[in-house]
């Protein structure tokens, strides 16, 4: 990556879709956006259970093609287990696919997008918010 990449948690991704200028702006200033493939799932199902699954999927789908897909392999797999176990150390359980999406970012070296603050607790895992 080159330093001024992003990775879009889903709440990024669906201010993205619902064209909230603030985070368009702000999103703007990086080079490269990327979505854990995790996120992507998130946004299809969501895009798919909508009263209007047509448009919405075609919008993620506008999305997608726009970004990076970190696909999930078997490194990710790997720091998967060690972003679980270590915040299962701490006492600090986050949503399951929160840590398939702290592991794809933590694999490719960008940082998260993200409103959530339970990234927080992710070693090493670099979190960013909208000003």
């Amino acid at each position: 990556m080159t330093g001024n990449d992003i990775a879009l948690d889903t709440n990024q991704a669906i201010h993205v879709l619902n064209d909230v200028r603030q985070a368009i702006s702000w999103l703007n200033g990086f080079n490269r956006l990327s979505l854990p493939v995790t996120v992507l799932g998130e946004l299809r199902f969501g895009a798919m259970k909508s009263a209007r699954p047509q448009p919405n999927v075609a919008k993620v789908e506008l999305l997608a093609a726009r970004c990076k897909v970190l696909d999930t392999r078997a490194l990710t797999a790997d720091l998967y287990a060690k972003v679980r176990i270590g915040l299962f150390r701490k006492g600090r359980p986050i949503p399951e696919n929160d840590i398939w999406i702290a592991a794809a970012c933590l694999e490719h070296g960008v940082p998260l997008a993200t409103d959530d603050t339970h990234f927080d607790a992710v070693d090493g895992l670099r979190v960013l918010r909208m000003p």
